[in-house]
Order: C-alpha cells, then structure tokens, then sequence
C-alpha cells in the first residue's frame, strides 16, 4: 500500500520527490541518511545535508528502537526547503524525555526540534503515525503548510 505524499497539504507541490520503505533494523538507519545525502545533493540542497541526515538518523532510530515495524521515509524538496516525514504501524508516539548529562540517549527529539524550522508528529486514521519535519526556509513565510500551522489531512 503506497501512502500519499504528505500529511501535509503544500502550497505549491515538491519539485523532487523520494521515498524508501525501510525494516526495522539498525543498518537502515544508515541506508536512510545515505538516501538524504544522495538525494539532497541531486537537488541542489547542500547545504541542508548535515541537518536533514542528523534529522533522519534520530528519527529512524527511534522506529527502529521503539516502533518496530517497517517504515517509509519520504523527502521533497522545491530546491530552497525540504520537507521530510517518517510513517510506521507503531502506535506509540514519540515524546521528548527529560535526560541527565550521563545520559546515552534520548536527546533525539530535542536535536530534531534545534535543526527543523517546524516538526510534528500526526497519526493516521488508519494505524500508526508519520513524524514529520521542514528545514531550509529563510523566513517563516517560505516555508510549505505544515500542520502545526494550518489543516491536517490524515487519512
């Protein structure tokens, strides 16, 4: 079952557009950044490669150490934003925890929300949830409708 791109209505459509569906499992987190880097670099958006990896890398680990299941990434991009989501069947939904300096991790979305210029979390009428994010945009005005700003269209 292929999902429709974005949770999230744009006001103009990406120009470039991919996605992967992934298994839960250690190696694909890497062979997610890889996807960002190859395809943001195709795009012509350097400079948005080492945020989006970072971005990516935090997100699929958390579906691989608590979703469990497959997941989709998808990325678009007009060539100045980019817009990313992760969808998995988990039906838990990520939260940000409080962490002691000696900590090892759940740190995650704490680095997701200083790299995105915006950054949800929507579930689906039909199972699970897409964690979703922007970055790239110069002002706010720049940047696609994204839920936490407008309408939702969760099917």
């Amino acid at each position: 079952m292929t999902l429709p791109f974005g949770t999230a209505p744009y006001d103009a459509a990406p120009v470039w557009t991919a996605e992967c569906l992934l298994p839960a499992v250690p190696a694909s987190v890497g062979e997610a950044r890889a996807l960002v880097r190859r395809e943001l670099d195709r795009w012509g958006v350097e400079r948005l490669i080492d945020d989006c990896s970072l971005i990516v890398s935090e997100l699929a680990a958390n579906v691989v150490c608590h979703g469990g299941t497959v997941f989709t990434l998808r990325l678009g991009s007009d060539g100045n934003w980019v817009y990313g989501e992760i969808f998995d069947q988990g039906e838990g939904l990520p939260r940000q925890r409080e962490s002691d300096l000696d900590s090892t991790d759940g740190r995650g979305l704490l680095i997701v929300g200083e790299l995105a210029d915006d950054w949800g979390v929507a579930r689906s009428g039909r199972g699970g949830k897409t964690v979703w994010f922007v970055t790239g945009a110069e002002r706010p005005s720049d940047l696609p409708i994204v839920p936490s700003r407008s309408r939702i269209a969760v099917g």
